[in-house]
């Protein structure tokens, strides 16, 4: 149910919110979605931050934060262990509404025109009011929800542990189609050409019809793939790149599925890719950080942030970011040549940091494990 946070709180997340860098205007977008976008490309169209940042404000959560930021309307968008979704105003870093479900939030938000489409481990996928928390509608599916919805136009797409992979139409969360996998789904979907891409612990990969769910190729990884597609448009073609629990990653070629190149990382992959214009950008558990050429899968730089490393990177146009669980260490990687511009602890070390760097206006927004929802500004 939606309930308004109370004056009192509101002084008390106000009393914790330091805002140590000179107040700045956060300008968002009406739309966000998970990894950026509906390829899942975690390119944010902002500034970079070069030098090491300081803390804007900080909204303390009582249980950890998996989730990574939705950004959109003026909120900030996230989801806590203790089964509450916060809309957080993103200039004062002060709580406006929660929702709270029975279970914990692990799912990122997508916000399309106003709404919020998110999972719960409830096994629930809901629609709210993004301004009021209001619940237009919600839809059970048969496990719990870890996966991340994507829209495209009017259909929402979303996995489930039940091994299912649920398109919803948006309006009332009425299923058009499901399809189920021979293994669980905690990775989320990615859409394009007329496709929905996405993993399962089954060790494949399945590319859908996004209108059917009709199967128009499937690659057999032989790794569970939790990790999500991210996919690369180009005149040259479109590349899906995905890697698996077994350490390998992979560029697929999205008509058919056949492997353009792959590359063994040593350890396993829970990370999702960030595509560049050039490079692509990936991590294993182990906190090793790879550049890839797109094309060709030659290694442009190599660098590490210790591990274990569950998050995923995230670009701007000439910075790339890493969170580890390794002291709770934010990084900040000049995005062609490897060097580190700088680190940033965003909180005690926690179990399995998922959260992964959302960069809007020159700002960082970080989900700690035990400090809640930080964001972070270099001027």
């Amino acid at each position: 149910m939606r309930r308004i946070v109370a004056a009192g709180v509101i002084g008390l997340v106000l009393f914790y919110s330091f805002v140590i860098a000179a107040q700045r205007e956060i300008q968002t977008n009406e739309t966000t979605q998970f990894r950026g976008d509906v390829l899942h490309t975690a390119f944010y169209e902002s500034e970079s931050v070069h030098n090491e940042p300081v803390l804007l404000w900080n909204f303390p959560v009582s249980r950890p934060v998996r989730t990574t930021a939705a950004i959109a309307n003026g909120f900030a968008y996230i989801g806590s262990e203790n089964g509450t979704l916060y809309a957080i105003d993103v200039q004062t870093g002060e709580g406006v509404w929660t929702f709270e479900t029975s279970s914990p939030v692990v799912s990122t938000a997508a916000v399309v025109e106003g709404v919020l489409y998110m999972g719960g481990l409830d096994r629930h996928v809901y629609a709210l009011d993004a301004a009021t928390g209001e619940e237009g509608w919600r839809f059970e599916t048969g496990g719990q929800v870890y996966s991340s919805p994507v829209i495209d136009g009017e259909t929402l797409y979303i996995g489930s542990l039940d091994n299912h992979i649920y398109a919803l139409n948006i309006a009332d969360g009425s299923e058009r189609w499901r399809f189920e996998t021979g293994g669980q789904v905690w990775s989320s979907p990615a859409v394009h050409d007329g496709k929905v891409y996405v993993g399962s612990r089954d060790n494949s990969l399945y590319a859908l019809d996004k209108e059917t769910g009709e199967i128009v190729w499937t690659f057999e990884s032989g790794g569970q793939i939790d990790a999500s597609p991210a996919i690369r448009v180009a005149d040259e073609g479109a590349l899906v790149y995905v890697g698996n629990q077994s350490g390998v990653f992979y560029a697929l070629d999205s008509l058919s599925g056949d492997v353009v190149w792959q590359y063994e990382l040593g350890a396993g992959l829970f990370a999702s890719a960030a595509l560049g214009e050039t490079l692509v950008y990936v991590n294993n558990t182990e906190g090793d950080l790879y550049a890839f050429d797109a094309f060709s899968g030659e290694i442009a730089w190599q660098g590490e942030i210790g591990g274990p490393a569950y998050s995923s990177p995230s670009l701007t146009e000439d910075a790339v970011y890493w969170l580890t669980e390794q002291d709770g260490l934010l990084y900040g990687f000049d995005a062609l040549t490897g060097e580190e511009l700088w680190r940033y602890q965003t909180g005690r070390q926690g179990d399995y940091r998922s959260a992964s760097p959302v960069i809007v206006d020159g700002v960082v927004f970080i989900a700690s494990n035990t400090e809640g929802l930080l964001a972070l500004t270099s001027e």
